[in-house]
């Protein structure tokens, strides 16, 4: 075929395909070639933490929020002594603020639900007016699911000519790589090998990648995806129809082996109530987005100018969706869901839940570091709308299981006495996720697994004293999820 230019991320660049066996690129085609993947591995790992290391997970908390974390400590601490009864009061009252918001906003959402649906699907756009689309997939110890995921790719209602798909494999990682030669994908897959390094994470290996597409638009899949045929076209319809700063569009993700057991049906319920209600009224109401980790849909140039993915956050995607935010950017939803697989054993999701913990830490942390330049980039409105649901999200995370001790405690034995609005808040909250989950008329949301909900919210908790302990040990490890271990995910 020759030599195809491409244009990524502002520099030039050659991909050569061979027409016949005995093509040999020129010693400048090769040099260009070894430049390109030098520079691509030095902006993969550093590049924003280089150019802007106040948007960068890797330099942990700063000097301010240093001194604001032990400046906390010792006023909790000495009102702990001098008045233990105003500072407890004051701590409920707080938690009751927080829950309080975030209970009538999930409530809201759940209402306005026929509201949100009820929008016109944008118009199919014709093959010929569809864009250059390319799909970056990181893979690491994925054997057991490339094939399949190779098939569902193949299946995707999108021009061949027109898809660009990268296969971002580990350098060292021999078996995924010969899973990948014996499925043998068409030419318009291309396996791209990305050098060891720090950090070992799925945002670098996406960095790396990006160097080497063509696409307007990019689109991160997982491993185990199982995305609708439809999804593409769909996404370059929204962007099409969106407004004009529209910067990504996010497909709601599903759990496709929610029988496997309690803890598949709990995740099943929660990913159902997540996107398919929680995320479409937040992008309904035009506030940031904590984007899901696949199934994105990218606009190459407003993905450039936001630095790309920060290879040291764990969580990259919800970091991701709130940087485009300060950078202007708004965010999406589309109906055509991606399926995936739910982890069915504890550890496998603790170690799951944790990582992404951890990373809502990061991101917290970033955001919080300079908190006036973060509100005059996405605006006061997006940014109190984050402080709400990221931040409430952590708070509620942390404080399940010791709530629900408190409440077991205070309904079973004289030792705690209970407040009734604190009755009635746990009442409202749960009612709520009721609500949602018959909405969603998830597959497996049966009685006893809905009635057990509250059994699954303290893992939360324990997955959130992991990631702090994890946060001062390793903040940047990245815990494999292993797939395609069960029947139906194979």
């Amino acid at each position: 075929m020759g030599d195809i230019l491409f244009e990524g991320d502002g520099a030039a660049y050659a991909t050569t395909r061979a027409a016949d066996e005995n093509f040999e690129p020129t010693k400048h085609e090769t040099f260009q070639r070894r430049l390109q993947e030098a520079r691509a591995f030095g902006r993969a790992s550093n590049s924003l933490a280089s150019t802007s290391p106040e948007l960068s997970a890797k330099f942990g908390l700063s000097a301010g929020q240093r001194f604001g974390a032990w400046a906390m400590c010792g006023a909790v601490t000495f009102a702990a002594v001098s008045d233990p009864a105003a500072l407890w009061a004051g701590f409920t009252a707080l938690l009751g603020i927080v829950f309080s918001l975030l209970i009538l906003m999930r409530l809201a959402a759940v209402a306005a639900m026929p509201v949100v649906r009820s929008a016109q699907p944008p118009r199919r756009v014709a093959d010929d007016d569809l864009p250059p689309l390319s799909i970056l997939i990181p893979l690491y110890k994925e054997d057991a699911v490339v094939g399949s995921l190779i098939e569902a790719i193949q299946k995707l209602d999108y021009p061949p000519k027109k898809l660009d798909v990268k296969l971002l494999i580990e350098a060292d990682d021999e078996k995924t790589l010969s899973a990948i030669e014996r499925v043998q994908p068409p030419p318009w897959f291309e396996t791209i090998p990305v050098p060891p390094g720090e950090p070992r994470t799925k945002p670098k290996a996406l960095n790396y990648g990006l160097d080497f597409t063509r696409g307007e638009i990019i689109a991160v899949f997982d491993a185990e995806d199982h995305p609708s045929p439809g999804q593409p076209r769909a996404a370059v319809a929204a962007f099409r129809s969106g407004p004009r700063n529209l910067a990504v569009v996010q497909a709601p993700l599903l759990i496709h082996n929610g029988q496997d057991g309690w803890l598949t049906r709990q995740f099943e319920i929660e990913y159902a109530i997540h996107f398919r209600i929680w995320l479409p009224f937040l992008a309904w109401l035009r506030v940031p987005l904590a984007l899901g980790g696949t199934s994105n849909y990218f606009q190459r140039d407003r993905l450039t100018k936001a630095g790309g993915w920060d290879a040291w956050n764990v969580t990259e995607d919800a970091d991701l969706g709130l940087r485009l935010a300060r950078f202007g950017g708004a965010a999406a939803m589309i109906s055509e869901p991606t399926w995936e697989e739910a982890p069915s054993h504890l550890p496998t999701w603790l170690n799951q839940r944790t990582r992404w913990m951890k990373g809502h830490l990061q991101t917290w942390i970033v955001l919080m570091r300079q908190p006036l330049a973060a509100a005059r980039g996405m605006g006061i409105r997006n940014f109190l709308s984050v402080l709400l649901t990221l931040g409430g999200s952590i708070l509620a995370s942390t404080m399940h299981a010791p709530i629900l001790l408190w409440l077991t405690v205070g309904l079973f034995t004289p030792f705690v006495t209970l407040e009734g609005w604190q009755a009635v808040l746990f009442g409202m909250g749960y009612s709520g996720v009721l609500a949602a989950a018959f909405a969603t008329r998830t597959t497996h949301a049966k009685l006893w697994t809905l009635l057990s909900l509250p059994l699954y919210w303290p893992l939360m908790s324990i997955a959130m004293l992991r990631a702090l302990y994890e946060m001062k040990i390793r903040p940047h490890f990245w815990a494999k999820t292993p797939h395609g271990k069960t029947p139906r995910a194979r």
